[in-house]
């Protein structure tokens, strides 16, 4: 129960960092909040895993409460944002 917890928080913190620092504006409520720093969280723990092989990929891991865990989440969440916005991007 703990692990969802952390995972749910982290969410949260991650995409609140995230719609605060990618410019223009983002629909969604709290749970689309959480649902992007979530899959924000496992875009940036694998990308550092991929960045920081080794030692420094346990201190990036995903889920975990940490400075580098959070910092990995916010970046895969931007880049979660990124993509998402290519994708439903309105054909003029």
């Amino acid at each position: 129960m703990t692990g969802i917890l952390a995972w749910i928080i982290l969410g949260l913190i991650a995409g609140a960092i995230a719609k605060a620092i990618y410019p223009g504006p983002q629909g969604g409520g709290i749970f689309a909040t959480i649902g992007l720093g979530i899959l924000g969280a496992l875009v940036g723990g694998w990308l550092g895993s991929v960045l920081l092989p080794g030692a420094g990929a346990t201190a990036a891991s995903v889920g975990a409460l940490t400075l580098p865990s959070i910092i990995f989440s916010v970046l895969g969440a931007i880049v979660v944002i990124f993509i998402w916005g290519l994708l439903t991007r309105r054909a003029i």
